[in-house]
């Protein structure tokens, strides 16, 4: 007697579907941005764009002081378009602050966007 139990092929398929289930909302939604991964190397800020952001409000493109309002015209200058733009933000800039100059770098064309963050050992040792 020759038959095909399907028993474990079932099993396996509602496995699938749950991962599926499980995974695909977490695929979606969030903003359209390429974050470095926080590692112990650091990442080479040399290829790109350093768009620093300062607690008192002020912003720096490749070390030159620029205002909100000169901002995508001073990355037009450094070459953003071509180059990635990295953001450098003070932990206590709001995060409203740094929402509007993400908003200002990809309406200046700016495709290839990071923020740069410290590797996460070094915000360990530092707690209390």
């Amino acid at each position: 007697m020759a038959e095909i139990n399907i028993v474990p092929l079932v099993d396996v398929v509602l496995v699938l579907l749950i991962i599926f289930m499980v995974t695909a909302p977490l695929l979606q939604g969030g903003l359209d941005l390429k974050l470095p991964k926080a590692s112990s190397t650091g990442i080479d800020t040399h290829e790109g764009v350093v768009l620093d952001v300062m607690v008192d409000g002020t912003m720096r493109v490749a070390n030159k002081p620029v205002t909100m309002d000169d901002l995508e015209s001073a990355l037009a200058e450094a070459g953003a378009d071509q180059r990635p733009v990295m953001v450098r933000a003070d932990t206590r800039v709001p995060y409203g602050t740094v929402a509007r100059v993400l908003g200002r770098v990809r309406h200046a064309g700016v495709t290839d966007v990071g923020l740069i963050t410290e590797p996460e050992e070094a915000v360990v040792g530092r707690r209390r």
